[in-house]
């Protein structure tokens, strides 16, 4: 969330930010919002001032054995007027919170504007792989090897549903195993198993509510919500704390399921694993002061790319433009992993720094030894990395010429020694 100070006193910037994420907020509607508030406020304030006045001026009277009706009844008047004008500055409250939780975060001045084609790749890692045959897609690979069965899972819950079966059951859970072992070995998080239900206030802390909405799954008549990704559940196990400067950073790593309805995106890569309603990831979410967020932002980077890296999987790193990037970051990076089989770049990571953006709507904070004051933290998450998508990328990388999947090495210990997957 935004400011509405920031606002006030940055507006040409703030209209310049929604025109760079194609957002249309009408900014001056809520300054005026604003500026009828703090009119209403400050009346309010003023009538307060005289109630306190009143009150000791009452006092003394009392105390001196004078006759003070007359005082108690103005004063009475003057509650009545703060009676009066609450419900006013109570609805203006709730108008302008409204629209504050419609606005997106502003991109950083380092981000391309503009919409995906502007996005900008900053590096890439490793060949696609060119076989001497031609490469199979996943589908035909995980229908082969009968280690993905689509037709049950659609029967069991519908279209863009997955049924992980025999090796390919134990090659997801030892990818997301092994992940959370080197993000907490190697890279220093603490692994967290959270809830993966959360309720409407978690949801808007991070900035799903109210813009995602239409996305989520939502449960009936309860105020709970499958969750999107881990980063909902772990951002807000600090909601409305003030953390001490010296628990600063903290590194949290998380295995969840993640739902999602992607309403509006039937018809995209409807078959395979591509687009699907429920799958697995490893999150990564980071609380750090302001001024370090930036470095942390590309250290965690650095973290979803050693996963990869050690898959050897060859992938590239995008910086997202200002019209592609979430409603909730200021700077985010894509990981994309090729994919031969499908001819194509997958997005299997994205990595994005919020700044104080989420901190705000969630009121996560910290005490500033150096000024005394508490100081909104800046939060940062990123996959570590996500299914299905990788499952894809190791399908169709490691898929030899008769059809077998070899296993990449990193992942043998967590399946039993297991080094190819064939027919059974």
């Amino acid at each position: 969330m935004l400011d509405i100070k920031f606002i006030r006193e940055n507006t040409q910037d703030v209209k310049a930010g929604l025109k760079a994420k194609n957002v249309d907020i009408d900014i001056e509607a809520l300054l005026e919002l604003d500026k009828k508030r703090r009119g209403i406020s400050q009346s309010v304030d003023d009538l307060r001032s005289q109630v306190n006045s009143a009150n000791e001026d009452i006092g003394r009277t009392i105390k001196e054995k004078k006759d003070a009706q007359e005082k108690i009844a103005a004063m009475k008047d003057i509650a009545r007027q703060i009676d009066e004008l609450q419900p006013s500055l109570n609805q203006l409250d709730e108008m302008i919170y409204k629209v504050l939780l419609s606005i997106p975060n502003l991109p950083h001045v380092s981000v391309p504007v503009g919409g995906p084609a502007q996005n900008a790749v900053i590096r890439s890692w490793g060949t696609p792989l060119e076989p001497d045959f031609k490469p199979k897609t996943h589908i035909e690979l995980a229908e082969s090897l009968d280690i993905v069965d689509f037709k049950r899972a659609a029967k069991i819950s519908g279209s863009n549903f997955i049924l992980y079966k025999g090796a390919g059951a134990k090659l997801e859970r030892a990818l997301y195993c092994w992940m959370l072992d080197l993000h907490t070995s190697a890279h220093g998080y603490k692994e967290i198993f959270p809830p993966f239900l959360v309720n409407s206030a978690s949801m808007t802390g991070t900035g799903q509510l109210p813009k995602m909405k239409d996305d989520m799954y939502q449960l009936s008549p309860e105020d709970l919500y499958l969750i999107p990704t881990a980063e909902v559940p772990v951002t807000n196990m600090h909601r409305d704390e003030m953390l001490s400067e010296e628990q600063l950073p903290i590194y949290y790593a998380a295995y969840t399921a993640c739902f999602r309805r992607e309403a509006g995106s039937y018809g995209k890569d409807t078959r395979g694993l591509i687009r699907v309603h429920q799958f697995n990831k490893v999150e990564l979410v980071k609380f750090v002061k302001p001024e370090n967020s930036y470095a942390e932002l590309e250290s965690l980077v650095g973290h979803a790319e050693k996963v990869l890296q050690l898959l050897n999987l060859p992938y590239r790193v995008l910086m997202l433009a200002s019209g592609d990037m979430s409603f909730a970051a200021a700077k985010c990076y894509d990981l994309e992993a090729h994919a031969p089989g499908l001819g194509n770049w997958l997005e299997v990571s994205s990595c994005s720094n919020f700044e104080d953006f989420q901190a705000r709507r969630s009121n996560i904070r910290f005490k500033d030894k150096a000024s005394k004051k508490s100081v909104f933290v800046h939060t940062l998450n990123g996959s570590g990395v996500a299914l299905a998508r990788t499952m894809v990328a190791i399908l169709e990388n490691y898929q030899t010429k008769t059809g077998d999947v070899i296993v990449p090495v990193p992942l043998r210990p967590y399946m039993g020694g297991l080094e190819k997957i064939v027919r059974v």
